[in-house]
């Protein structure tokens, strides 16, 4: 199935970069396509400056079953290292995973589920791409993360502040509290269920996960 990329100009052009970035978004469809049948697939690649991780010059979005994006930032110190050095294929990678999931059981409206879809994109990269966790998916240590453990009524919330949570806007959370504990979440399920394959990391509900991170 065809992966169909979109070069967006109007806010700067990455024509130095296209081969490169082809390069990477074909290694992500391979990695894949070795796991799950593929699935057809707009990506929209743009250039935005500051609109991406600083970390790593780069960030992506999944929008529906069909449709993700890729921002770069050719302008940021990180932007040059984290291409060569694959980040790019995993961005589009997570970001399939998200994709996938929302042709399945969804992304979600919770907090819970919020928590598992990020996690089971993270997990599902790692496995692809062999690739430690990111920055991102370790940024907070256990103890931090047990003092914020949601209660149930907090997970099944749908109402959640997503910003707060997971980029830690407002200051009551620490940045990417929600994606070091969702990968820590999956983490604990994939622990208790080790014959989980791909297509596990994709579609399974996010109430079984969190039953076996977390059990009443």
């Amino acid at each position: 199935m065809a992966w169909t990329l979109h070069w967006l100009t109007a806010a700067g052009d990455l024509g130095d970069w296209r081969l490169a970035i082809e390069r990477e978004v074909e290694a992500a469809k391979a990695a894949v396509a070795g796991v799950l049948p593929l699935r057809p697939l707009d990506i929209l690649v743009q250039r935005v400056k500051g609109a991406v991780i600083p970390e790593i010059g780069m960030v992506g979005q999944a929008y529906r079953k069909d449709l993700c994006s890729v921002t770069l930032d050719p302008e940021n110190a990180a932007f040059s290292d984290a291409l060569a050095t694959g980040a790019l294929c995993r961005t589009v990678v997570h970001e399939v995973n998200h994709c996938l999931r929302m042709g399945g059981p969804g992304y979600g409206r919770t907090l819970g589920e919020a928590l598992v879809s990020e996690g089971l994109a993270g997990h599902f990269t790692a496995r692809l791409c062999r690739n430690p966790p990111e920055p991102w998916e370790c940024a907070v240590p256990p103890e931090v993360l047990r003092a914020h453990r949601p209660d149930d009524a907090m997970l099944a919330d749908p109402g959640y502040d997503h910003a707060s949570w997971f980029f830690g806007r407002g200051g009551q959370r620490p940045r990417w509290l929600g994606y070091t504990m969702g990968y820590a979440i999956v983490a604990e399920w994939l622990a208790a269920t080790p014959a989980a394959d791909a297509r596990a990391l994709v579609d399974v509900p996010a109430a079984e996960v969190l039953a076996a991170a977390w059990p009443t």
